[in-house]
């Protein structure tokens, strides 16, 4: 059934998807992320080094709901450039670096279409790669929806899993998609034989925080999930002293979801 909403409505939707947009922003740089260093060459890798608070990143995820009340998520996060508290955008050149993960959890709302939805981690697992990029990788999932990539001669970095996330999503009705958001925080274990990569400080963080703010125009919805093409996002490195409420990701994203539950039911009376 479709739903007409009044203009005198819309600017409701939107502040939540503006204040929505804004903590997402927030959090990633929350208290200015400490900086790090990466030295390509001691994993055998090209690029200069390059000193950032922030790893920017593309996010190309499949999203199942597999009952009314659990998902599952899969897919890849893709290295951009990075971001530093006086650079917006620093490249690497000839430097190729992704995560690969799948993800699992519980949610309320599996039409994302037609109202806000909020998710949150049960699991989530991922090993970050680099590689030599030379302009040919590509990311993306085949007409069957596994999780496909074209990267060669991938070494690996690092893994982690889970301590708290979780996600949300704000209905758009201009384009009958929606906005989709999600923040976690994961333990970030090095590996060994690569140790070199990550040059400061030293020891490295053994936290890292990740948060995603995707637009519509990201999304592509199918019967029981979405796809997420090129959505945005960025991580961060703590210390796990630092982080002394892993679990406020989850609640934020929570608080999110709800707000734009909130909106829609008032669009509703």
């Amino acid at each position: 059934m479709s739903m007409k909403i009044s203009s005198t409505r819309l600017p409701l939707l939107r502040t939540a998807v503006a204040l929505a947009i804004a903590a997402a922003g927030s959090a990633a740089m929350a208290a200015d992320p400490p900086s790090f260093t990466f030295d390509p060459a001691a994993a055998g890798l090209t690029g200069d080094s390059v000193t950032a608070n922030n790893i920017l990143i593309s996010d190309y995820s499949k999203v199942t709901f597999t009952s009314a009340t659990t998902f599952t998520e899969t897919g890849y996060l893709v290295m951009t450039g990075f971001q530093s508290a006086t650079d917006p955008k620093i490249t690497v050149p000839g430097l190729g670096m992704y995560v690969m993960f799948t993800a699992s959890g519980t949610t309320v709302g599996t039409d994302p279409t037609a109202a806000g939805t909020v998710a949150t981690f049960n699991s989530l697992t991922y090993t970050l790669y680099g590689y030599n990029d030379v302009g040919t990788a590509t990311f993306g999932f085949d007409a069957g929806g596994n999780a496909v990539e074209t990267a060669a001669g991938e070494k690996v970095l690092a893994t982690g899993s889970l301590i708290s996330g979780g996600g949300s999503t704000l209905p758009d009705p201009t384009t009958g998609k929606f906005y989709a958001f999600a923040g976690a925080s994961l333990n970030f274990d090095i590996d060994a034989t690569n140790a070199g990569f990550f040059a400061a400080p030293n020891p490295f963080y053994d936290i890292a925080l990740t948060t995603f703010a995707n637009t519509p125009d990201t999304v592509t919805p199918f019967e029981g999930g979405f796809y997420i093409t090129q959505g945005g996002g960025k991580i961060s490195f703590q210390q796990v002293s630092a982080v002394p409420e892993p679990e406020t990701y989850a609640l934020m994203l929570a608080g999110l979801g709800a707000v734009g539950f909130v909106a829609r039911r008032r669009q509703r009376s």
